[in-house]
């Protein structure tokens, strides 16, 4: 089965048997390596299985980075500390464009106290939208007024990585090829990249050697269990997401 924890571990000790390095976003972009992985964790909710994502990671040597969302629902302090002690950078995962609904002003107000609570518990130096799907606000419109690198902010994805330069891949969808259940996960990028499905087939590609040299992955560590409750669960929930983020992306293109 995919999305499992066993898979993730399988992939990990792919990539690091084929001499992948492991860098988080803010090491990559001081000085990337040759065949370079970033591994992002989005934590949009259960904060406990970002955590187990960590220590996962620290076992196998690895660093990497978590945005974490403001939010109630994922805002573990404790968690948040945990991370950080194992080495790993810790980002935010802003959305306040949604959360003051298009009001730019507001929205930059509510981005700086955010971003000065996080740095209450530890150093943060890149930030990363949150494509919130059912909004019709652009988190990253924000920054059409302000400069996020005014507040001591290194880099935002979206707007300092060259993505001719560097693979893209999110497993948004609960798959890895989910562009069209996707409403914001996007990039540009004119580049032919390769296409995969299962995490399987990554894992292949790595073995074979036809993986790109240098990637950005994005992980939703909500979505991967090795509970088979917790999974069925998960996976039923997502189709239904699906299907409606299949529906915003037709309906948006119809009317174009």
């Amino acid at each position: 089965m995919d999305f499992t924890i066993k898979t993730y571990k399988s992939l990990l000790t792919a990539f690091q048997e084929s001499s992948y390095a492991f860098q988080t976003f803010a090491d990559f972009l001081e000085k990337s390596k040759s065949k370079s992985v970033i591994l992002r964790n989005d934590v949009d909710k259960t904060p406990e299985n970002s955590l187990r994502f960590a220590q996962i990671q620290f076992s196998h040597g690895i660093q990497s980075t978590f945005y974490f969302r403001v939010k109630e629902i994922c805002f573990a302090e404790n968690i948040i500390r945990k991370i950080s002690g194992l080495g790993h950078e810790i980002g935010y995962h802003y959305e306040t464009m949604d959360t003051c609904r298009g009001d730019l002003d507001k929205a930059y107000e509510e981005f700086c106290r955010n971003l000065e609570k996080l740095r209450r518990i530890c150093p943060v130096q890149t930030v990363c939208m949150h494509g919130s799907p059912l909004s019709k606000y652009d988190n990253r419109d924000i920054w059409g007024k302000y400069n996020y690198k005014s507040l001591g902010i290194t880099a935002e994805p979206y707007f300092d990585l060259d993505f001719n330069d560097v693979f893209y891949i999110t497993d948004t969808g609960r798959k890895w090829d989910g562009a069209s259940v996707s409403i914001r996960d996007k990039t540009i990028s004119k580049t032919t990249w390769p296409k995969y499905h299962s995490t399987s087939d990554i894992i292949q590609a790595i073995e074979q050697g036809s993986f790109p040299e240098k990637a950005l992955m994005t992980f939703h560590p909500q979505r991967w269990h090795d509970n088979i409750f917790q999974w069925s669960s998960e996976i039923i929930a997502q189709n239904i997401k699906n299907v409606v983020k299949f529906g915003i992306n037709k309906y948006k293109h119809d009317i174009r």
